[in-house]
């Protein structure tokens, strides 16, 4: 989404873009980890009500601050909500997946939404890749085998859920696009996940366990790291552009390694790392030929 400022480019404010987009890493790393973590003692839709839910009340307290009520105006109802439902499609699978399989895995495996970008693009929106832009998206299609690996004897089938997870995301990102100017995307900042914080509140009393001191606890700063890193990206965006700061990104995917291995105690494989190195490469090289072509 394109921030309601304009870009000043220095050197300033190209670092302060990078710290703000390093800092949102972090955060929505650690939004997954505390994730991770709840999903092995509460439901997973309470869990996705959490994420839901306390990144609405904190992210309509910021936006009153900041805008007054301007941010609930929309011309485009219909796209913030679907693009909201693509978002609630993405956090369950995650969300789902998380008790099963490792957090660097569900990250990386995230990160082939932006390759999926590239081809769809291609194939419905008519926009013209090159050869580069065809290799990044076999390259980073073979990082997804890497990392799933279906068909062999250890393979984790609840890895699929983060992979269909990125088709979802890949929506998403399209939709961003498409609501990309200043008042829609500001917006989208609330439209994201009001809608479904209200129907997942309708659903949750069917699954709800009454959680300890420490658990609500973890439950609101679920929310609380989801809305202030995604307000960080917001931030960053706004100090330089996006072809300064996107391979800054994949923070999150380092983040997530460190947790997976410091705090989750899981082991990384060859094929996982191998794999990863794959996805990240080809994000880098569509970045790359993206701004090559500005």
């Amino acid at each position: 989404m394109a921030p309601d400022l304009p870009v000043v480019t220095s050197s300033t404010n190209v670092l302060r873009g990078i710290a703000y987009i390093l800092t949102a890493g972090f955060l929505i790393a650690s939004m997954d980890g505390i994730g991770k973590a709840l999903t092995a003692e509460l439901p997973v839709l309470q869990v996705v009500w959490a994420r839901y839910f306390f990144h609405t009340l904190a992210m309509t307290g910021m936006l009153v601050a900041l805008t007054g009520r301007r941010f609930l105006v929309t011309k485009r109802p219909v796209l913030q909500i679907t693009r909201g439902a693509l978002l609630i499609v993405v956090t369950v699978l995650i969300y789902t997946a998380m008790p099963h399989i490792s957090l660097a895995d569900a990250t990386a495996i995230q990160f082939f939404a932006p390759v999926l970008v590239t081809l769809l693009s291609a194939l419905f929106l008519g926009e013209s890749i090159g050869i580069y832009r065809i290799g990044a998206v076999v390259a980073g299609f073979a990082g997804v085998l890497l990392v799933v690996r279906p068909g062999f004897g250890d393979a984790n089938p609840y890895l699929l859920l983060p992979l269909f997870a990125a088709f979802a995301l890949a929506g998403y990102f399209m939709l961003t696009r498409t609501l990309s100017g200043p008042q829609e995307g500001l917006a989208a900042l609330f439209h994201t996940t009001a809608a479904g914080a209200v129907v997942i509140s309708l659903l949750v009393p069917t699954v709800w366990v009454a959680p300890t001191g420490w658990q609500l606890f973890e439950m609101a700063a679920l929310g609380l790291f989801g809305a202030l890193g995604h307000g960080c990206l917001v931030r960053g965006f706004a100090h330089a552009p996006a072809s300064v700061l996107s391979p800054f990104l994949y923070s999150q995917v380092l983040f997530a390694t460190i947790y997976t291995i410091v705090l989750f105690g899981d082991s990384l494989t060859l094929p996982m790392m191998a794999g990863t190195g794959l996805l990240i490469a080809s994000g880098l090289t569509i970045w790359w030929r993206e701004r090559g072509q500005k």
